[in-house]
């Protein structure tokens, strides 16, 4: 007789499912984000491609209106023009982070964290405004040659506020930054003094404000991301710029109400300023995010450059052999500057 075989014994003695190594390949199913970067129809090189002209256009674009509003259109109010500007990326940073979600939304924590963005907002002003006054004295060209010393200052203001000493690569890195400033200056047929002053005030500021906020925003808890650090810092700034504008530009709100009657193209110009200000800080931040802060530099060496070659086509201000030969110096000191920075960091490490 033969011994009946339960249900247990028959399945093991399958050899299809002896084997304990198979695995069944069931496809995961794919995630939202996934989905997202299957369905879209850019590549991401195509992408970050768009991002980075986007931030070209921003930023020599926001150069170029800055300076026909401030010296050709006859708009000769920089501080006002400066805080239009700092209205439109406080209402476009709103819609941006609290509708959008482009970034999650991160809230001012204590006292003390206001009255650091507040100090930042200040000179974020002072930076801004010397910045559009040197635009109605200093062509575009030699305003971004001007604009490439920032490490200089950077360096100075790292030494004196942290103590920070850096290589003596890097400082000597700084000299052709230096000669080359020197050199266009000398040579340049547009100089004014006032304007020299005031692009020099909108460079160190830029770099005081890196320096403070790296000071400032230490703690882990105080840390904003720059799109957040840039919804409170605007309409900071917006308040503190308000009785600036009416003291020394005069009843500038009703001359422009009255001028854009008459003129609807102003209207047109004023908003699209303000929103070529905008797209500034938020490419900023997308080139960073699609590529790394490092590109964001190398970029910002060859914008001064473009934007100085842009700058002559469009507004056929005369250079000179001379002054051209001082910001490619000046230019080569930044690149040779980032580079010394990276080796002393890699030493350091």
């Amino acid at each position: 007789m033969v011994e009946a075989q339960s249900w247990t014994t028959r399945r093991g003695s399958n050899p299809r499912l002896e084997s304990t190594d198979q695995v069944l390949d069931i496809p995961v199913t794919p995630t939202a984000e996934i989905k997202h970067q299957q369905g879209s129809f850019v590549s991401p090189n195509l992408l970050t491609a768009l991002i980075i002209a986007s931030w070209y256009f921003s930023n020599i674009g926001v150069l170029l209106l800055n300076k026909y509003l401030l010296s050709f259109y006859g708009f000769r109010y920089p501080i006002f023009l400066t805080m239009l500007h700092m209205i439109a990326c406080a209402a476009y940073s709103l819609v941006a982070i609290k509708w959008l979600e482009i970034v999650p939304f991160q809230q001012i924590h204590s006292r003390r964290q206001f009255f650091k963005i507040l100090a930042l907002s200040a000179i974020f002003c002072f930076s801004v405004v010397c910045g559009n006054t040197s635009l109605r004295y200093l062509p575009v060209s030699f305003n971004q040659a001007i604009g490439a010393t920032t490490p200089f200052f950077t360096a100075i203001f790292a030494f004196v506020i942290t103590c920070k000493k850096e290589s003596a690569e890097v400082y000597l890195a700084l000299v052709p930054v230096v000669l080359g400033i020197v050199l266009a200056s000398n040579s340049e047929p547009l100089f004014h003094l006032f304007g020299f002053m005031m692009a020099l005030g909108s460079t160190a500021g830029r770099a005081l404000k890196s320096v403070v906020q790296g000071l400032l925003l230490t703690s882990e808890a105080e840390k904003l991301h720059s799109m957040n650090l840039l919804l409170y810092m605007a309409p900071m700034a917006a308040v503190i710029l308000l009785p600036f504008t009416l003291y020394i530009e005069g009843n500038v709100l009703a001359v422009t109400i009255e001028k854009a009657r008459g003129d609807r193209f102003m209207v047109f110009l004023l908003m699209g300023n303000a929103t070529v200000a905008y797209l500034v800080n938020l490419t900023n931040f997308l080139v960073t995010k699609h590529t790394s802060a490092l590109t964001l530099q190398v970029l910002g060496n060859a914008k001064a450059a473009v934007a100085a070659v842009v700058s002559v086509l469009i507004f056929r201000n005369p250079v000179t052999v001379m002054g051209m030969t001082g910001f490619a110096v000046t230019i080569m000191g930044v690149v040779l500057y980032s580079e010394a920075k990276k080796r002393s960091k890699v030493t350091a490490h």
